[in-house]
């Protein structure tokens, strides 16, 4: 087997407490990536990869909007000159909205979303840039007023799915697995609250991102 001299591809996963998995905040391997979709995909990533000695940074952090994102991005993104960037955020904006938080007042998705994409292209133009498509199902919170939840969240992952084509970017769709999977099983079994992911969920996101990228050829060079 032949030594890999390159230098080591750098995957970047950020966004909310979805991405977060109780992440470690040290540098103790066997924590560091939480118990998330990142987890999963940095780990069958890492070891199919393992000459290559890819390195994976999950700096979700729980509670986040994208205006959040923004506010750290010089230093959980930037600064860490990621190869592949993948982005899941959106959830957080619109629970301010629907609980009528002070912070929900206005909503900057859409605007805080493009000031993202436009200063990583500026700064760090090959990078490759990975969005996620946020998502619901009927059960815990969303289920109180689908109509406007649903409605709300068609709206944001509308804005993606254009952000993504107008930055080049990879798109995600997990909306409608997340929706053949609830045929397969209650909706609480994938996004215990309608919102937050349980292991089958996170290993869902996982498959649809791997898939999704492999078929891109993101993963190669």
């Amino acid at each position: 087997m032949s030594t890999f001299s390159g230098k080591s591809k750098v995957f970047l996963f950020q966004g909310d407490s979805i991405t977060d998995g109780n992440r470690g905040r040290d540098e103790d391997p066997n924590h560091i990536l939480g118990h998330s979709y990142a987890y999963i995909i940095g780990g069958r990533l890492g070891n199919e990869l393992a000459e290559q000695k890819p390195v994976f940074y999950n700096r979700g952090i729980s509670g986040d909007r994208i205006s959040d994102l923004y506010a750290r991005w010089n230093e959980d993104a930037i600064y860490l000159k990621p190869d592949v960037l993948s982005i899941l955020i959106g959830v957080n904006d619109l629970w301010r909205i629907m609980k009528g938080e002070p912070s929900g007042v206005t909503d900057r998705f859409e605007r805080a979303y493009r000031h993202v994409l436009e200063e990583t292209r500026e700064v760090l133009p090959q990078t490759k840039l990975v969005l996620c498509e946020p998502f619901i199902l009927k059960t815990g919170a969303p289920a109180e007023a689908w109509d406007e939840w649903s409605k709300h969240m068609t709206h944001y992952q509308q804005v993606v799915r254009a952000l993504a084509e107008e930055f080049g970017a990879l798109h995600v769709p997990l909306q409608a697995a997340f929706a053949a999977a609830a045929s397969r099983a209650d909706a609480a079994y994938w996004l215990w609250d309608g919102v937050h992911p349980t292991h089958a969920g996170h290993d869902l996101i996982a498959n649809e991102w791997l898939s999704a990228a492999g078929k891109s050829g993101i993963l190669n060079g």
